[in-house]
C-alpha cells in the first residue's frame, strides 16, 4: 500500500505557506487539510485539526508560531510532527535543524525528529559555504567572518512585497544596519563559528533570487590554502547531493541571483584573485525554493517518510 500523509499548514495564505502549498500539490500521496478561514485564528479549531493530521507546518509570525507549537504539543499522543517555518525555534536544541544537506546523518535526524526548524534563506546559503571549510579547519572558528547578501523583494514578508510591486520600491537597499538580524544566531549555530560575523542583507527590486557572499584574504586562514584547496572542500562534501552543487567559478567575474528561481537547487562557488591572495565564496539560491519552501518541502516528506534520508543523495 502507497504511504500518505495528511499535512496541515498553519497561515497558508502567507508567500511560504503558498509556496509549499503549491509543491504539495503535485505530491499525490499528501493530503493538505485546511482550516475554515473565518476560523483560521481560533485555537480551538487549530487543535481540533492538529490532532486529525500527522504533521502540521507552521508558517507564521514568530509569537503566532510558539503559540501554535504550544497548542499542537498539548495534545500530548495526539500532537502531530511539527515543522516551523518561523525564526522561533531554530536554535532551540529540542528542534532538529531543517537543512538535510549540512552534514552526515543530519537528514536522518530530520526524518525522526518530532519537530523540526526549517531553515532560514540566507543562512542556508551561508551554512553551506561555511560548515565544510569550518570541519576542514581552512577557516578558523573564530575567524572575523563577513556575509553579504542581496535577495529579492519577496523575503521581506508581505509589506515589502506590497511596496514593490504596488509602487516600484527602492531598486536597491541595504538593511538591518544595527546588526541584529533574526538570522544571525543560527548563521553562527550552524555554520560552526564561535565570533559573531558582520551580517549586511539587502533586497533588490527583483521578486525572487538570492546571493549570499563572504569574502576572504587567503592568508589569513589556517594552512594559507588556494581557492581551489576551498572548492575541492566544497565539491567533496556536496558531491552526491541532488540539491546542493559545488560548481566552478564563471570565468567572466559576474553572477547573478535569479537564474535558479523556481526551483529547489543551490550552487556554491569560489570566486579568486590568486595573485592577490583574495577569494569570495558565493552561494546562489531561490529565497522561495531552497530558502523557504522548496526546503520545507523536502522536511515535510522525510518526516512523512515519503522519501528516505539516502534519496537527498544521487
Amino acid at each position: 500500500m502507497t504511504k500518505t500523509a495528511t499535512i496541515f499548514i498553519d497561515g497558508e495564505a502567507g508567500t511560504t505557506g503558498l509556496g509549499i502549498r503549491d509543491r504539495l500539490a503535485a505530491i499525490p500521496t499528501v493530503i493538505v487539510r485546511s482550516i475554515d478561514p473565518s476560523r483560521r485564528k481560533d485555537p480551538e479549531a487549530r487543535r481540533a485539526l492538529m490532532r486529525e493530521v500527522d504533521l502540521a507546518v507552521l508558517c507564521l509570525p514568530d509569537e503566532a508560531s510558539i503559540e501554535s507549537a504550544e497548542i499542537a504539543i498539548s495534545l500530548g499522543n495526539e500532537a502531530p510532527r511539527l515543522l516551523d517555518a518561523s525564526t522561533a525555534f531554530r536554535v532551540n536544541p529540542n528542534w532538529v535543524y531543517g537543512f538535510a544537506e549540512m552534514a552526515e546523518g543530519q537528514a536522518a535526524r530530520i526524518a525522526a525528529a518530532p519537530r523540526v526548524a526549517n531553515p532560514g534563506c540566507y543562512p542556508t546559503g551561508a551554512v553551506a559555504l561555511l560548515r565544510p571549510l569550518i570541519d576542514a579547519r581552512v577557516i578558523d572558528a573564530n575567524h572575523p567572518v563577513c556575509v553579504n547578501a542581496v535577495s529579492g523583494y519577496s523575503g521581506g514578508g508581505k509589506s515589502m512585497i506590497e511596496a514593490h510591486e504596488a509602487t516600484g520600491g527602492p531598486a536597491f537597499e541595504l538593511y538591518a544596519l544595527g546588526l541584529e538580524h533574526k538570522h544571525l544566531p543560527e548563521m553562527m549555530k550552524y555554520a560552526g563559528l564561535t565570533r559573531r560575523p558582520i551580517f549586511v542583507p539587502s533586497v533588490g527590486h527583483f521578486r525572487q533570487g538570492m546571493l549570499v557572499s563572504i569574502p576572504l584574504h587567503l592568508d589569513d586562514l589556517p594552512g594559507h590554502p588556494t581557492a581551489a584547496d576551498l572548492q575541492a572542500i566544497l565539491a567533496t562534501r556536496y558531491a552526491r547531493s541532488r540539491q546542493v552543487h559545488a560548481l566552478q567559478a564563471d570565468s567572466n567575474g559576474k553572477l547573478e541571483p535569479e537564474a535558479l528561481n523556481d526551483t529547489d537547487q543551490l550552487e556554491l562557488r569560489v570566486f579568486a584573485n590568486e595573485a592577490r591572495r583574495q577569494a569570495i565564496l558565493v552561494a546562489r539560491l531561490d529565497n522561495l525554493g531552497k530558502g523557504a519552501s522548496g526546503a520545507a518541502v523536502q522536511n515535510i516528506q522525510l518526516m512523512a517518510g515519503l522519501i528516505s534520508p539516502e534519496s537527498i543523495y544521487e
